[in-house]
């Protein structure tokens, strides 16, 4: 199934609270006939848009290819949420890889966040400081007590405060939760903003953006050589390609697609709380949980109540995406009962095995990164640059992320999608359960 298609019409935003407000961008105009470029890139979300922005600024010429609109998958659905660190907590990183390793990819996550709040800053997008992690057992807060210590003594970031039950029932209006911790240099934002500012400041820089263009074919060159980027209208003849699609790959590099799966992702939005529920993240933080189905949620500007949750076993999205969020919001909030959801959404985002960022070279003049599972919003834009960088010679900081090994899903092409649907309704179960 083509992921492109399943879900959504086509050049069309999905119905989200983000498109109704999102900042104006006129289209851009598909590709039509044969152009010549040093880069195509091949996907307008956050990869995509920070390669071409970097590329253009260091004076390449750049052709961005989005089969839809800018910001269209998972860089204009998400929860906003732009967090600390890599996908995996410093701890894991240690074990795995050694504490230089996990310290290089810690300071490469914090590098990430500044970026993005550059970026935000030079787009006119808002961010608000603070994202608290709720915790549903002791031993999850007590694990999130000794991090947050470990990170102060060895990587010089003192930034998170452990929490315990009544703290962090303060800081959310709600009990459900045994404790946590508030990371003040975490934040959160509005995502699809971020994307069209994105865009704005690669096309101001040079680059050129092609909507409509959907990506049908590569024809990968020797080293050194030319590569061919067909679409449907149109064709990019190139020195190097950047794979930038994430969870809407498809079959355009089966070396990536074995390790990079695609899963189904809904948010909901409240009307405006205004004055009603004002105990409800009154210090305007955002939060997640630490549910393997994770709960996340924030105000936006006009106090409506952002909620991510829930899972489904299929790609295509159900038919009532309020009805499957809603009751992993009132777990949380039952003082919300009777507010109404006003717009409800999905979206396809991209996990890996092991929860780290797949960047690799699925051919020689052709770099890809994709598969953050769920932590995005700054290494998606991160990645952009490093792949900037490596096209440019410079492949140290590329590389370091490319060495952290991603396996593929087992079952190869025909089994992999079941097995994960059975794994994911598994872990759905044990959220349930509390376990």
């Amino acid at each position: 199934m083509n992921l492109l298609w399943a879900n959504d019409r086509r050049g069309e935003y999905p119905r989200s609270l983000y498109a109704e407000t999102r900042a104006a961008l006129d289209p851009y105009p598909p590709l039509k006939g044969e152009t010549q470029a040093d880069v195509a890139v091949v996907g307008a979300g956050y990869t995509g848009l920070s390669s071409a922005l970097h590329l253009a600024r260091r004076g390449y010429r750049v052709a961005l290819l989005e089969a839809h609109r800018v910001g269209f998958g998972a860089s204009g659905r998400n929860g906003g949420q732009l967090g600390s660190g890599q996908r995996q907590e410093v701890d894991w990183l240690e074990a795995k890889l050694g504490r230089e390793t996990a310290r290089r990819l810690w300071e490469l996550a914090e590098e990430a966040k500044s970026l993005v709040r550059s970026l935000a800053a030079e787009s006119g997008v808002p961010v608000h400081d603070g994202v608290a992690h709720a915790c549903r057992s002791q031993a999850e807060v007590d694990h999130a007590a000794r991090l947050a210590g470990h990170l102060a003594a060895y990587y010089d970031y003192d930034r998170v405060e452990p929490l315990d039950r009544a703290q962090l029932a303060e800081l959310l209006g709600s009990r459900a939760y045994a404790g946590g911790d508030l990371d003040r240099g975490a934040g959160h934002l509005d995502p699809l903003n971020l994307a069209l500012g994105m865009a704005r400041l690669a096309e101001s820089s040079g680059a050129r953006i092609h909507e409509m263009s959907h990506v049908q074919r590569i024809d990968h060159g020797p080293a050194g050589g030319k590569s061919r980027v067909h679409c449907e209208q149109g064709l990019v003849v190139c020195d190097h390609v950047i794979l930038a699609a994430n969870g809407y790959l498809d079959g355009l590099d089966g070396h990536v697609a074995a390790r990079v799966m695609p899963i189904n992702n809904y948010i909901v939005a409240t009307e405006p709380l205004g004055r009603s529920a004002p105990e409800i993240l009154p210090g305007n933080v955002a939060v997640a949980d630490t549910k393997f189905v994770v709960n996340y949620w924030r105000l936006d500007e006009e106090r409506r109540l952002i909620f991510g949750g829930g899972e489904t076993v299929s790609y295509r999205f159900p038919s009532d995406i309020a009805g499957v969020v809603r009751p992993h919001l009132l777990s949380v909030y039952p003082q919300l009962e009777g507010v109404r959801l006003t717009h409800a959404w999905g979206g396809t985002l991209a996990i890996t095995m092991n929860r780290m960022p797949c960047f690799a070279r699925p051919a020689p003049n052709c770099l890809s990164a994709s598969g953050y599972s769920g932590h995005g919003v700054a290494l998606a834009t991160l990645a952009g640059r490093l792949m900037a960088e490596a096209v440019a010679g410079q492949a140290e900081r590329f590389d370091a992320m490319a060495a952290v090994p991603t396996r593929p899903f087992p079952g190869g092409a025909l089994l992999r999608q079941p097995l994960l649907v059975a794994g994911m309704a598994w872990y759905g179960l044990r959220d349930r359960l509390g376990f």
